[in-house]
Order: structure tokens, then C-alpha cells, then sequence
């Protein structure tokens, strides 16, 4: 099981800090550093200043945003960071959720699945440099009755093959997911839950495109934090889960909500979601279970996260991307340098 981090969104008041533990992380031979956008920073332009200042480790979106771009757009994007890295780019995309591809995009959320599936063909067909035309419900390239022509990417990457990673939670998406991508990036996973929300149907789109889980990237991303106190631990990620669960997304359509019912938590789950639309956002964090927390996050010291990171490799996680916590710099490096220790100490590096 490989190492991975993520860098979340840029501009939040820590930007040098955050370069400085990518720095560290290539340093430490962490295999890949992501990075995150919603509607402030651009992922792009993140990676494209890490991978500058970076030797070794790859540099991911985590994610694309679909409704954000043009498939062809992301294709000479992925193409462009791949060149400029030296070969160190993979490219993950997601549909982002209604309130933001709709409010912030001006997209219309709807069919998210046969989007994305129509999405990464035209971007495979794209960064594989054949002239681009397509046929489908959301994109017609070229545009029928007009001058446009099909043409052919004049970038030619530094690799033949971009690995392509869909975002990925609901159980039809982590199906197409294993059906059409490398790799699935996943979010809140629970090591003792992830055969039943998340492989198992990921494996099933694996079958029906005729390929096993060899070579096909379970990557998710858990935060770290190091110390000894793990109840105080999981109460500084209380407000990060009560955001998802009860507030990233409207009231029918959340899926960190439906996975933390998925998970066992469904009384718990409506709960915080509850008291995060009423306003009650201190109200929400504390309805968060601690255990909901300590499933799916990093929390102890070094033999205690070493166990859980044996934990989730035993469950099939093949990249195991870190978000390292903490107030100050120093706190973040500590658990960067944990996990690598940890990992150590579990026999998986």
C-alpha cells in the first residue's frame, strides 16, 4: 500500500505552508499529492506550483470538477500538467454536487452517471491524440452544420496512458467507476465497512468490463493527527464531519449522508443533518458519533495508526492519501512523518 496526501483547497491562509509539506512529502517518498477545488481555488493551477517545486511525488486532482470544464479542456489540461511534471500527473474528476455545478457553473445537474461515463470517453479519445468526434446525449463534437472539424491534440504527453480516477461514493458510481476509470477516489471510509460500501461495487464494474482489481487504484483520503489524547483527537475533526454529513448537499440529495447510513449510522446521520440545516452547526458536531469519526480518520500515536492503516490495507486500499492536521506547521509535518512511520511499523512500506 502506497502513501499519498492531500493538499484539500488552496488560498485558506496556509498556502506556504502547504507547499512546504508537499516538499516534505516528496522528501519522504510519499507516491502522489492531490489537490482539491470547489469554487475558490483551481486545482490546476495548485499542481502546476507544486509539481514546479516538487522532484519525485505525482500530483493529482482530487478533483476535476466536471461541470467546470469542457472535456476537451481537461484533456489538454491533464496533457499540459503531465508535460510540465515530467510524467507525475493523474487525473481524477467528479461531478461536484447540484448546489455547486448549478449555482457556481451554471450546469444542470442531472445524469450525473451517463455525464461522466460520455465525459471519459471523450477525454481518453482526447489524450490518446485521435481526431476528436463525438456522438452523445451531453456532447457533440464537432458541432453538426458548422465549420468545425475534428482535430487532434498538437500536446503530446510525456506518457502514453494519463491514469484516469473518478470521485466516487454512491454504490452505481463506484460500479461505473470500476467499469471505465483506474481508480476510485473515496472520502470518510471505514476500513471494517469498505468491502460493502465501496469494493463490492467497484469489483462488480471491474467484472462487467471483463477486468479483475488488479491494477485499478482504491485510493482514499483520511485525515491524520497525531497524539495521545484520541477522544480530543476526534473532536477537532467534529465540525469537518458534521459539514459533509449534514451540509454538503441539500436535504435529498447528500452523499456523505447516505454513506454514513450506509455505514450503520442512520439515526445518527439524520440527527446531524437536522441541526446543520437549522443553523445549529455546534449542535451538528456534537451529534457526530465519536466512533464515526475514529473509522475514518488517522488518530493516536504511531502504533495506533500503524494498526488501522493495517486495517485498511487488509481491506484493499492500494493508495492511502493522509490530509496531516494540525494548527501550525511543525503539527502537520509531525503527522506527515508519522505516517511514514506508521506505515513502517505496519510492514506496508
Amino acid at each position: 500500500m502506497r502513501l499519498g496526501i492531500n493538499l484539500g483547497y488552496w488560498g485558506a491562509g496556509m498556502d506556504a505552508d502547504n507547499l512546504a509539506v508537499a516538499r516534505e512529502a516528496d522528501r519522504l517518498g510519499y507516491a502522489v499529492c492531490w489537490a482539491a477545488e470547489a469554487y475558490g481555488s483551481d486545482a490546476a493551477t495548485v499542481l502546476s506550483w507544486v509539481a514546479a517545486q516538487t522532484e519525485r511525488i505525482d500530483v493529482g486532482s482530487a478533483i476535476f470538477q466536471i461541470p467546470a470544464r469542457t472535456p476537451a479542456m481537461t484533456a489538454m489540461t491533464a496533457a499540459t500538467l503531465d508535460t510540465l511534471s515530467g510524467g507525475r500527473f493523474r487525473l481524477g474528476l467528479g461531478v461536484s454536487g447540484p448546489q455547486v455545478s448549478e449555482g457556481w457553473y451554471g450546469v444542470k445537474f442531472d445524469k450525473p452517471l451517463a455525464r461522466t461515463r460520455e465525459y471519459v470517453e471523450i477525454v481518453r479519445k482526447a489524450m490518446s491524440r485521435e481526431r476528436l468526434s463525438h456522438e452523445g446525449e451531453h456532447w457533440t463534437l464537432p458541432l453538426p452544420g458548422g465549420p468545425g472539424k475534428p482535430l487532434k491534440l498538437t500536446v503530446h504527453p510525456v506518457r502514453e496512458y494519463i491514469p484516469l480516477y473518478i470521485a466516487a461514493i454512491g454504490p452505481k458510481n463506484l460500479e461505473q467507476t470500476g467499469e471505465i476509470a483506474d481508480g476510485a477516489l473515496l472520502i470518510f471510509p471505514s476500513a471494517e465497512h469498505l468491502e460493502e460500501t465501496a469494493i463490492a461495487p467497484v469489483r462488480a464494474g471491474r467484472e462487467k468490463a471483463g477486468k479483475t482489481m488488479d491494477g485499478f487504484d482504491v485510493c482514499p483520503t483520511l485525515p491524520i493527527a497525531l497524539g495521545d489524547d484520541v477522544d480530543a483527537l476526534a473532536d477537532l475533526f467534529r465540525p469537518y464531519t458534521a459539514l459533509y454529513v449534514g451540509g454538503m448537499g441539500s436535504r435529498k440529495q447528500n452523499f456523505y449522508n447516505r454513506l454514513a447510513q450506509r455505514m450503520g449510522y442512520e439515526k445518527e446521520a439524520a440527527e446531524i443533518q437536522d441541526k446543520y440545516l437549522a443553523g445549529d452547526k455546534d449542535g451538528a458536531a456534537a451529534a457526530v458519533p465519536r466512533d464515526l469519526i475514529d473509522s475514518t480518520c488517522l488518530l493516536g500515536g504511531v502504533e495506533r495508526i500503524a494498526d488501522r492503516m493495517r486495517a485498511y490495507a487488509e481491506a484493499g486500499v492500494t493508495t492511502l492519501t493522509l490530509t496531516p492536521a494540525g494548527f501550525t506547521l511543525d503539527e502537520r509535518l509531525a503527522a506527515l512523518r508519522a505516517g511514514v512511520e506508521a506505515a513502517e511499523h505496519a510492514g506496508l512500506a
